[in-house]
């Protein structure tokens, strides 16, 4: 069988699935959403949001780029940021990495072209500011993770100052950021900061290793 053909059967089944549990369930979906949290990912096929998380659908709203990067020109991620603080109330964003990452692979060992290149920019420019952490880790796995860690932590920060952010941490809203890694290793998640109005965004320390 086709691989494609698979992907349609596997959907039919699911879909079958949440029907036998609650006769509702799409009948509900199609009211809205209503989620609690955004989701900043990487694009990489092996971490899954959702089914890492066990949230259900319309608990997450998501956003998936390689290295999980937060550009200013980024329309996508801009108005991903600004649907979801703004619409749906979001209170907690979520910007995670993961182990191994291939975009901060390519950051640190080069041999990119083209549109990839490009993109990868900011995250060069991270490696640029903690070059010498970096360079001082054991092995080349260790300062891939590092450089996985520190990332998380500067794109968070620059998440922190984006506008969007910015005006609801002045209005008062609810709303925390919090910076998180996934170690494909032993599918745990685990945490290295979190920002909310009251943290001063140019004294961040750096978080502690957690990729070990």
């Amino acid at each position: 069988m086709r691989e494609y053909k698979q992907l349609l059967l596997a959907n039919k089944a699911w879909a079958a699935e949440l029907l036998e549990e609650k006769t509702d369930f799409f009948q509900r979906q199609t009211l809205g959403q209503k989620p609690d949290f955004l989701w900043i990912g990487c694009s990489d096929s092996r971490v899954t949001p959702e089914q890492m998380t066990m949230t259900p659908p319309g608990g997450m709203f998501l956003h998936r780029n390689i290295g999980n990067l937060v550009h200013d020109d980024d329309l996508n991620l801009l108005s991903v940021v600004q649907y979801a603080v703004d619409v749906l109330g979001v209170r907690h964003v979520i910007l995670c990495g993961h182990h191994g990452c291939g975009g901060v692979r390519a950051t640190l060992e080069g041999g990119t072209a083209g549109p990839l290149d490009q993109w990868l920019g900011n995250a060069r420019d991270v490696l640029h500011r903690h070059r010498e952490e970096i360079d001082a880790q054991p092995d080349q796995e260790a300062k891939i993770n590092r450089l996985v860690e520190v990332n998380v932590m500067e794109q968070l920060r620059h998440l922190a100052r984006l506008d969007t952010v910015q005006k609801a941490f002045a209005a008062g809203r609810e709303l925390w950021l919090h910076g998180w890694v996934y170690d494909i290793r032993d599918g745990h998640i685990k945490t290295l900061l979190e920002i909310d109005a009251s943290t001063d965004l140019d004294s961040l320390e750096r978080p502690d290793k957690v990729l070990i």
